[in-house]
C-alpha cells in the first residue's frame, strides 16, 4: 500500500505542481509509514521525481492521453490506485486536475478534498486543512472513506527534495472511448503561465490603453512573472481572454501578485 500521486507533464516534461505534489504525497507517506508511487501518463524523463520523494513510477505511454479528456485520465488514475492499493491518491488544483478529481473520486468511491494548503495534522482520522470561500477563510476537513482524494493548492505546499531514486514499471491502463473529438488547442505562449507563476504581474483599465501595457511585460520581465489582466480589459480586447485572472478568470496560486490599474470591484485574486 502506498501514497499515489499523479504528476502532471505537457509535452512530455513535467510541470512544477507535479515536484509540489510528489512532495506533499512524500510528506503524506511519512505520517503513514509507506512510500510513494507516482503515475505519469507521456513523460519523457521521469527520474526527476526521485529528487521530490517519489519512490516508483507508474510510466504510461499512450497516443491516447495526448490531448486532455478527464474521463480518460481518472480512468488510468484509477486502476493505478486498485493496483497500487492506495488508500491516498494526491492530485495538484490546476485546471485539469479539477476537472478528473471529482470523477476521480467518484470512480474510487472516495471523499474529495480540494484546495488543501498543509500537510495532514492527522491521518487517523485523516484530517486537512483547506482555502474555503476563495482564500478569505479556512476548513478543517475529516476524511473518512476508505480512499481519500486530496487537491494540493498550487503554490501551498512548496517544493521539498529528498536524497531518493525512484524506479520505473511500464503500466498500460485500459483508456476507455471518451466520445470527445479534440479538433486544436491554443495555448498561451508567456514564458511564465499564469497557473504556476509564484509572481504575477496584473493590471486593469488603469493602464489607459493596450498601447501602454509595453511597461507591465517588461516588469513581469524582469521579475520572471506571468502578465494577467482584470475582466473588463480582456472584454475590451487590450488583452487575450487567457491572462484574464479572477472567480470568472483564470485561478492564481502566486505567492507575490501585483495589482496596477486595477479597481477593488475587479481585483478578484483567489489562490484556487
Amino acid at each position: 500500500m502506498s501514497v499515489l500521486v499523479y504528476t502532471e507533464s505537457e509535452n512530455g516534461k513535467f510541470k512544477k505542481t507535479a515536484f509540489e505534489v510528489a512532495s506533499y504525497a512524500k510528506a503524506v507517506a511519512n505520517q503513514m509509514g509507506t512510500t510513494v508511487t507516482a503515475i505519469a501518463v507521456n513523460a519523457a524523463d521521469i527520474s526527476e521525481l526521485g529528487k521530490y520523494g517519489v519512490d516508483k513510477v507508474l510510466n504510461v505511454s499512450n497516443t491516447a492521453l495526448d490531448t486532455f479528456n478527464a474521463k480518460s485520465y481518472a480512468a488510468a488514475i484509477k486502476q493505478a490506485a486498485e493496483k497500487e492499493s492506495a488508500k491516498v491518491v494526491i492530485v495538484s488544483q490546476s485546471a485539469d486536475s479539477k476537472y478528473l478529481a471529482p470523477i476521480l473520486a467518484v470512480n474510487l468511491h472516495a471523499g474529495y478534498a480540494s484546495n488543501v494548503v498543509e500537510a495532514p495534522s492527522s491521518t487517523s482520522p485523516f484530517t486537512v486543512k483547506r482555502t474555503a470561500f476563495t482564500n478569505k477563510a479556512f476548513n478543517i476537513t475529516t476524511i473518512d472513506t476508505d480512499i481519500k482524494v486530496v487537491g494540493v493548492s498550487n503554490n501551498s505546499f512548496g517544493l521539498v527534495e529528498t536524497a531518493a531514486s525512484a524506479t520505473a514499471e511500464d503500466f498500460s491502463p485500459a483508456i476507455p472511448e471518451s466520445g470527445v473529438s479534440v479538433q486544436s488547442v491554443d495555448k498561451a505562449t508567456d514564458k511564465v503561465t499564469i497557473a504556476d507563476a509564484e509572481i504575477v504581474v496584473s493590471a486593469g483599465r488603469g493602464m489607459k490603453g493596450p498601447e501602454n501595457w509595453g511597461m507591465i511585460e517588461e516588469l513581469a520581465s524582469v521579475l520572471g512573472a506571468a502578465t494577467a489582466c482584470s475582466k473588463p480589459v480582456s472584454d475590451l480586447g487590450w488583452r487575450p481572454h487567457g491572462e484574464h485572472v479572477g472567480q470568472t478568470g483564470k485561478p492564481v496560486a502566486a505567492n507575490l501578485y501585483i495589482a496596477i490599474g486595477i479597481s477593488r470591484s475587479h481585483s478578484a485574486f483567489s489562490r484556487n
